[in-house]
């Protein structure tokens, strides 16, 4: 039987959306470059901020991020749900750090990610 790794999600900028996530959910982390990450980015003339894969972190599988040329163009046919005890503060803090608010429901709000990717913050079950 298999078991989830990462799930990835496709994107314009991987540095800068791994951050958005990684400071969107507790105990998430972009992964440190160790020093021969940042020498084998280098021969390829990147650096981790123009660096095209990404990945964040956690207790659960970790996000990978990664950058592809087409732009965002439909609804996301998967998204992520984050459960908040405190859901409006939690999409206030979202908001913050470049989420924007779709549409507030009974439980659950709708957000998008600063590329536009769906995402929402529900109430505890």
């Amino acid at each position: 039987m298999g078991t989830l790794r990462e799930v990835v999600i496709d994107c314009r900028h991987a540095p800068s959306l791994a951050r958005f996530w990684a400071a969107a959910l507790d105990d998430y982390d972009v992964l440190p470059y160790d020093d021969a990450e940042i020498a084998r980015l280098a021969g390829l003339g990147l650096t981790p901020e123009t660096d095209p894969t990404v990945a964040v972190g956690g207790p659960m599988p970790t996000l990978f991020f990664q950058q592809v040329p087409e732009g965002k163009i439909a609804k996301n046919r998967l998204h992520l749900d984050i459960e908040a005890p405190d859901r409006s503060a939690e999409v206030e803090r979202l908001v913050a750090l470049g989420a924007t608010i779709e549409v507030i429901r009974e439980g659950w709000t709708s957000l998008l990610d600063p590329e536009g990717n769906e995402f929402c913050v529900a109430d505890p079950d």
